[in-house]
């Protein structure tokens, strides 16, 4: 029931013409295959991919996406999306379905990995970095270096994905975690800084309502809610 819920809401996404300011089919894709895979739910997760492949996702991308989520719901999760991905690409390929490679990571050598993850970082929020450490990086400095040097270095300058699917896809995992509110908030107003709207990000949470389940959703919408009051 939960799989065909997504799959009607992927197809009325198509023929309702939705307004420029809400998700468009790929999106969508990308947060149900986001949030089946931070759930751990991998019968929905393969329902999803072949969804993401007939929306146009290309097989990079989708790969892209699963290793995206190893820094936000761990790699047990990754490891088993991307499993369940193979497995997807394999039955697809024996009924002889020719799904798109499209583009390859390219991601550059850097010398100074914290320093290219800090400015990925503000362009990211739209605000520098300045001042002395405060919170989490100055009472564990070490957990301020991984998170610049192999979250927004390492991971977000790999391509494929640009900066806005990777926010979704962040966004819908930590919205299946839970507990989390204030990692969400931040990256709530991240999705908002580059410029998703209140309507798409309200979206995101009817996808994930209609897809994992309103407690979820509804947890989501009251972070999304302190967001939108704050930046009143």
């Amino acid at each position: 029931m939960i799989i065909s819920a997504f799959v009607s809401y992927e197809v009325n996404a198509d023929s309702k013409n939705f307004e420029t300011n809400s998700l468009d089919a790929k999106q969508q894709s990308i947060v149900a295959i986001a949030a089946f895979t931070a759930k751990g739910d991998l019968p929905g997760l393969k329902q999803a991919l072949s969804v993401g492949l007939k929306a146009g996702l290309t097989i990079n991308e989708i790969k892209e996406e699963l290793v995206h989520l190893s820094a936000y719901c761990g790699f047990p999760r990754s490891l088993n999306g991307i499993n369940t991905f193979n497995a997807v690409l394999n039955e697809r390929k024996s009924k002889g379905i020719a799904d798109t490679e499209g583009p390859k990571p390219s991601k550059v050598a850097d010398t100074n990995k914290y320093q290219t993850g800090k400015k990925v970082l503000e362009s990211l929020t739209g605000r520098p970095e300045t001042g002395p450490k405060t919170g989490y990086a100055a009472f564990v400095p070490a957990i301020d270096t991984l998170l610049k040097e192999h979250l927004f270095n390492d991971i977000f300058t790999r391509g494929v994905l640009d900066h806005k699917q990777r926010e979704l896809t962040t966004v819908s995992a930590l919205v299946l975690l839970g507990g989390v509110e204030s990692q969400l908030g931040g990256h709530l107003g991240i999705c908002l800084h580059l410029g998703f709207t209140e309507q798409a990000l309200r979206q995101v949470l009817s996808i994930i309502e209609i897809n994992i389940g309103k407690k979820e959703a509804d947890a989501g919408r009251q972070v999304l809610e302190r967001i939108k009051s704050a930046r009143k």
